[in-house]
């Protein structure tokens, strides 16, 4: 693993399928990215699709493997980021083609054999609709799930702040959420979401890593790239390390203009705070 890790380190990369490439991911086409990415020791990615589905499998993985990497998990953010597309959307329509969407990323997933990831695309709630909407994204999930373990994936949802949606801004909602599934369901856990709704990272993970697939790391305040000598990271490593977490890290964080060079400075700063494992 790199960075002396127990886990594969992955970083936010856009399918080519996206309309523009995402802030909080490397700004360049896939096949640059990987490169870059293998170059300065990541062994994965983390991808996220707009418009992909389970037929573009082929080529996406040649174009990884081609540069020594792997995919690690697929992201579906650019559904809504890009094409405003939610789950609770007033619009029958709107909703239909966003599940829809989904649907196609998880089939993706399932043959790429990754779990795929629910975030920002639940959406947010009007007034006097709340009710309504809570209820088609529950019944969404739950199609998802059953989708997603149907072709041999698992959904992994995301708690986000306020800012983002209205559903599940905690661990504690969001797992609540997945025990109510009829499938095998986990959660992805965000720095940068868990601090702006106040929850401290580190007792985050420590309390739901078995239920974890994917941590995504950012620095505290800036949500820009990791620095060497963050006091959290060693406490947030040995936090996974023993809960028993087994998924990956994501590096998902602002690019500050460079991202060749954000990518670099996240990878040494864990490769630092790896050295606590040990």
């Amino acid at each position: 693993m790199t960075a002396r890790l127990p886990w594969p380190l992955a970083y936010t990369v856009s399918g080519d399928d996206c309309a523009a490439f995402m802030p909080l991911g490397y700004a360049a086409p896939l096949a640059e990215a990987v490169d870059h990415l293998a170059e300065l020791g990541y062994d994965g990615v983390e991808l996220q699709v707009r418009d992909s589905g389970a037929h573009h499998a082929d080529d996406l993985v040649r174009t990884v493997e081609a540069a020594g990497m792997t995919i690690l998990g697929v992201g579906t953010g650019p559904v809504a980021a890009h094409d405003r597309l939610t789950l609770t959307d007033p619009s029958p329509d709107v909703r239909r083609h966003a599940l829809f969407r989904l649907l196609g990323a998880t089939r993706l997933a399932g043959v790429l054999g990754v779990p795929v990831t629910l975030g920002q695309t639940r959406g947010t709630f009007l007034p006097g609709l709340e009710d309504m909407q809570r209820l088609w994204a529950e019944r969404a999930v739950q199609h998802l799930a059953e989708e997603a373990t149907l072709h041999g994936s698992r959904l992994l949802v995301e708690p986000q702040s306020r800012a983002n949606t209205s559903l599940w801004h905690t661990p504690d909602e969001a797992r609540a959420l997945i025990d109510t599934l009829d499938s095998p369901a986990g959660l992805v856990l965000d720095t940068h979401h868990l601090d702006a709704e106040g929850i401290d990272a580190t007792e985050a993970v420590a309390q739901h890593a078995s239920v974890t697939g994917c941590v995504q790391l950012a620095a505290p305040g800036t949500r820009g790239p990791l620095t060497v000598g963050d006091p959290r990271l060693p406490s947030l490593l040995r936090a996974l390390h023993t809960g028993g977490f087994t998924g990956w890290l994501t590096l998902e964080h602002t690019q500050n203009g460079d991202s060749h060079q954000a990518a670099a400075r996240s990878w040494a700063a864990l490769d630092d705070a790896a050295a606590t494992l040990t």
